[in-house]
């Protein structure tokens, strides 16, 4: 299970995976504005952070819905494939986007490492820059009268 925690791991649930994390999601979605404690199989009671409880219910929700859940530490180093997998876009795209700085990098000898923080800054830069552009093609067209 420690692999999960490796960058670009996948847990993939299965069917009776999925059911549990539906049952589990909704039980812990009940309890989250309260310190949950859960029983391990060897009869420990451990408690778990409230800060953790939200988290546990979007993995358990994701879950359910039959979808893979990746975990990524914010300090994680990615390398440049695993970088334009998370982008959704091809290795040479995302080299080009290094070389030209819109996406902070540093070296590691001669491999270039992408920090998963600066990633997710890039993505969220991108992500605004496509809804203002989105409405600004709006209100021309509203402007122009278009029927949009």
């Amino acid at each position: 299970m420690a692999d999960i925690l490796e960058p670009g791991a996948n847990l993939v649930p299965d069917e009776s995976d999925s059911e549990l994390a539906a049952t589990a999601s909704r039980q812990l979605a009940r309890a989250a504005k309260a310190s949950v404690s859960v029983r391990l199989d060897d009869g420990t009671d451990l408690q778990l952070p409230k800060a953790v409880t939200p988290l546990l219910v979007k993995i358990l929700t994701e879950m359910a819905q039959g979808n893979a859940v990746t975990l990524i530490p914010l300090h994680a180093e990615l390398t440049t494939q695993e970088a334009a997998n998370l982008l959704n876009i091809s290795r040479p795209h995302l080299n080009k986007l290094l070389e030209a700085g819109e996406l902070r990098h540093h070296k590691v000898g001669t491999h270039r490492r992408v920090r998963f923080q600066d990633l997710e800054a890039y993505r969220e830069r991108r992500e605004q820059e496509r809804e203002d552009s989105l409405s600004e093609l709006a209100k021309q067209a509203q402007e122009e009268g278009m029927g949009y």
